[in-house]
């Protein structure tokens, strides 16, 4: 599970922004005096922060920025963009949220996916049996989970929504279909 990208182009107008822009991070304030930032990833790898040219900062308004270097540092992202040169205007960034173009998302080998391209599938067990969508991914170290909540009953408005926690490992991962939007698992409805 990776959110690597490479290379994006920005768009000659800002009125072009991407639909399909996912948050790879945020800047925690400035690195340097140079106009260095650093970045909290989102990955573990942070690879769509190392590998991507144009980022999309939220801050103060949508728009895209040019990355001059970016390297991984102590857990963080470290980047320099080609604007921006003082400290002060560094710091005002902090914040701030990355966003990169999914369509600059490298294509993956086969049986990896983006965490992005995981969140709103179907996720049914073995027996077609409904566990719900997948809401959210997390990792606990050693790999990634899947956090997969059921729809609520309509007949029991004060009910909570149930929420499954599911490692994403071929033990329980069965398969992922990407077209269908469905996710099968081998777990079951009272796990």
């Amino acid at each position: 599970m990776t959110d690597s990208a490479a290379g994006a182009k920005v768009p000659q107008e800002l009125g072009q922004i991407p639909g399909d822009l996912v948050q790879v991070g945020h800047i925690t304030g400035a690195y340097g005096l140079r106009g260095g930032i650093r970045v909290t990833p989102y990955s573990t790898d942070a690879d769509a922060l190392l590998n991507v040219k144009t980022w999309w900062l939220d801050k103060p308004a949508l728009r895209p920025v040019q990355v001059r270097s970016a390297k991984y540092h102590s857990g963080d992202v470290t980047a320099t963009l080609v604007d921006v040169t003082e400290r002060n205007v560094a710091e005002a960034l902090k914040g701030a949220t990355v966003q990169v173009s999914r369509a600059d998302f490298p294509q993956l080998p086969e049986d990896e996916y983006y965490w992005s391209d995981l969140i709103g599938l179907d996720a049914v067990n073995l027996q077609g049996e409904a566990l719900g969508k997948v809401a959210d991914m997390m990792s606990n170290g050693p790999q990634s989970i899947l956090r997969i909540v059921a729809p609520l009953d309509p007949s029991a408005p004060e009910a909570k929504a149930e929420e499954r926690l599911v490692p994403f490992v071929d033990q329980f991962v069965k398969t992922v279909d990407l077209k269908a939007k469905l996710i099968t698992l081998d777990w079951g409805l009272d796990y």
